[in-house]
């Protein structure tokens, strides 16, 4: 019996992610609710001021977001909001350019009696050997892990109610990309586990992105900013996991 509800982001525009995702939830009998992806450009500026905060991005990044990069996160915001005006525990959220593993619904019931608090599960981390300070047994061929360093994918992850409250308490308006703020975990107290190796793995189409067009290189400001902070990240992390 699924427990979780699922949700998937998708733009009305991506017909065949959309198309391919729910050919997958279909091949594990899995249901999953669609949430439009927001498009940046088509909210009102009030919305948009609510939600990013320039000031806060000078601060805390690089470099302006792009409004993809904006989008992304609204959307993410949106899952949020989702699971707390229900009655559900945990929502797992994902990207619609991702493929399931056969053993996902397995992997999903095993969390339930994962005896550790938590209000974040990523269900896939950095590719090749990921960084892991520990680990527990979760379900025959997988742990949930700790990482030494939170990956910056948010293609796929199991939120908690707990999760979703310190979030939307702490990250609206946001500065920073949504896969780079959740990296500051410290910032919210964020308890931020995964799934190793991953639950699910990235499709051909996460290749092409539907939100972020040509990326610019970076000034010689921006680069600056950038190992700046990469540094502080570093060596919050650092100290913080000890």
């Amino acid at each position: 019996m699924q427990e979780k509800p699922i949700l998937y982001i998708n733009l009305s525009k991506d017909k065949l992610r959309r198309a391919n995702m729910e050919a997958e939830f279909l091949r594990l009998n899995l249901k999953a609710q669609r949430l439009e992806a927001v498009w940046w450009a088509d909210l009102s500026a009030e919305k948009m001021r609510g939600l990013y905060s320039i000031a806060l991005n000078k601060k805390q990044y690089y470099k302006p977001l792009s409004n993809g990069e904006k989008g992304c996160y609204g959307s993410h915001i949106e899952a949020w909001k989702m699971l707390l005006a229900s009655e559900a525990q945990a929502l797992v959220v994902l990207e619609d350019d991702i493929c399931l593993k056969d053993d996902f619904s397995k992997i999903l019931t095993a969390i339930d009696s994962v005896d550790i608090e938590w209000d974040m599960i990523k269900l896939i981390g950095r590719e090749g050997n990921e960084k892991i300070a520990s680990s527990i047994y979760l379900t025959d061929g997988y742990e949930i892990v700790d990482y030494k360093k939170v990956p910056s994918c948010t293609t796929g992850y199991i939120i908690s109610r707990t999760g979703a409250e310190k979030l939307i308490r702490s990250r609206i308006p946001f500065g920073r990309p949504v896969d780079i703020d959740l990296r500051f975990w410290w910032e919210n107290d964020l308890k931020i586990f995964g799934v190793h190796p991953a639950a699910i793995i990235l499709a051909d189409s996460s290749a092409d992105s539907s939100i972020w067009t040509v990326k610019n290189k970076n000034t010689w400001i921006e680069r600056i900013k950038k190992f700046k902070m990469k540094f502080h990240l570093e060596l919050k992390n650092f100290f913080k996991k000890l």
